[in-house]
C-alpha cells in the first residue's frame, strides 16, 4: 500500500495520476453592478457627479466657485483624515466630531482660495498634478512595478509641484487643463464606485503602496481608465469654446460702450462750441441794435414819411424809379446771414 502511495508523493504535479481534481480559479472579469447600494455613499456619489461636471465643463468660467469647492474639499478630506485616523490631544475623537472639525477648516480654506487667487491657481495646479500621477500609475501597471512605495510617492509630490508651478506661470490654459481632468477623473470614480465598487480606487492604494503580485486589471477597468483622458479633453474643448464665446460678447460689449463713449463726447463738443459761439452772437447782437440806433438818430426823424418820398421825387423828377439802398448788416459767419435793414422805396408807396 505505501509503494502504490509514493509515486503520488513524489510527484509535484498529482493532476496526471487524478483528472478529477478542479483547475485553479482564475480571476473573474464579470462585470457585476450593485444591486441595492448604500444611501450615503451613492447620495455622495451622485453630489460627486453634479460636482465634476461642474468642474469639466464649466471650471474656468465658474473660477471662484470651483477655487471655493477646492479648497473645502480638500482641507475637509485632509482634516478629517488626520482627526479620525490619528489621536488629538490624546483622544480618540468619534466621526460626528471629526466631520464637524473638517468641515469647519474647509470652509476656511475654501474662502481663501477663492479669496486669494494665487493661493486657489497653487492648489489648482497640485491637484492637476496629483491627478496626472495617479492616472500615470494606474495606466503603466503592466510595463512597470515600482521598487518601493517612495518612487510613486516621490513621482506624485514632484508632478503636483510642477503642476502648481506652471499653472502659477499660465493660469488660464493649466486651469482648464486641471479643472477638465479633475472633473473627469470624479466621475470615473463615480462610474467605478457603482459598476465595480471602487476597484480602480482600491488599485491605486496597493500601488501606492507597491505591493508585488497583484492581478491584471479586467477589461471594463480598463475602458473606464481610457474613458477618464477623453472626458478631459472634451470638458477642455468645451472650456474653451465657453471662454471663446464669452470674450466675444465682451468685446461687443466694450465696442457698444466706446461707441455711446465717442457719442456723448461729440455731443459734449457740440454743446462746447456753441457756448463758446453764444457770446459772439450777443456781441453780433448787440453791436447791431447800437448801429441801428446810432443811425437811425437824424434830424429827419421827427419828418413824416410821405414828406421825405415827395422830396426824392421832387430832386429825381417825376417818373423816375429809383430804389433806395439797402443798408446791409455783416453779422460775420458765426453769427447769422445778412439781412436788409430797409425795405425798397416803391414797396412803400401808399
Amino acid at each position: 500500500m505505501e509503494e502504490a502511495l509514493l509515486p503520488l508523493a513524489m510527484t509535484s504535479d498529482p493532476r496526471p495520476f487524478n483528472q478529477q481534481l478542479p483547475e485553479p480559479p482564475g480571476p473573474r472579469c464579470v462585470l457585476e453592478p450593485q444591486d441595492n447600494p448604500e444611501l450615503a455613499p451613492a447620495l455622495v456619489c451622485a453630489l460627486c457627479c453634479c460636482f465634476g461636471i461642474i468642474y469639466c465643463c464649466f471650471g474656468y468660467r465658474c473660477f471662484k466657485a470651483v477655487m471655493f469647492l477646492s479648497g473645502l474639499l480638500s482641507g475637509a478630506l485632509v482634516i478629517f483624515l488626520l482627526c479620525h485616523k490619528e489621536r488629538v490631544l490624546e483622544t480618540q475623537l468619534s466621526l460626528e466630531v471629526s466631520a464637524g472639525i473638517a468641515l469647519g477648516i474647509g470652509l476656511l480654506c475654501g474662502l481663501v482660495t477663492m479669496l486669494v487667487r494665487s493661493v486657489g491657481l497653487f492648489l489648482t495646479g497640485l491637484l492637476l498634478g496629483l491627478t496626472l500621477g495617479a492616472g500615470a500609475l494606474l495606466g503603466t501597471e503592466p510595463i512597470y512595478q515600482p521598487p518601493s512605495a517612495w518612487v510613486p510617492a516621490g513621482g506624485l509630490v514632484g508632478l503636483a509641484l510642477l503642476g502648481a508651478l506652471l499653472t502659477l506661470r499660465w493660469p488660464r490654459p493649466f486651469t482648464v487643463l486641471g479643472t477638465a481632468l479633475l472633473g473627469a477623473a470624479v466621475l470615473v470614480a463615480c462610474a467605478d464606485y457603482f459598476l465595480e465598487g471602487l476597484a480602480l480606487g482600491s488599485r491605486l492604494g496597493q500601488r501606492l503602496q507597491a505591493l508585488p503580485a497583484l492581478p491584471p486589471l479586467c477589461w471594463y477597468s480598463w475602458v473606464l481608465l481610457g474613458t477618464w483622458p477623453a472626458l478631459g479633453a472634451l470638458g477642455a474643448l468645451a472650456q474653451w469654446k465657453l471662454m471663446d464665446e464669452e470674450h466675444g460678447g465682451h468685446a461687443n460689449v466694450v465696442l457698444s460702450h466706446q461707441r455711446r463713449h465717442l457719442q456723448l463726447l461729440r455731443i459734449h463738443q457740440q454743446e462746447a462750441k456753441w457756448h463758446r459761439t453764444s457770446p459772439g452772437v450777443g456781441l453780433c447782437e448787440g453791436s447791431y441794435r447800437h448801429q441801428l440806433t446810432l443811425n437811425t438818430r437824424s434830424p429827419a426823424d421827427g419828418l413824416a414819411p410821405s414828406y421825405l418820398q415827395s422830396l426824392r421825387e421832387h430832386q429825381l423828377g417825376p417818373g423816375s424809379q429809383t430804389t433806395a439802398p439797402h443798408t446791409i448788416l455783416d453779422l460775420d459767419s458765426d453769427c447769422g446771414s445778412t439781412v436788409p435793414l430797409t425795405t425798397p422805396s416803391g414797396s412803400t408807396q401808399t
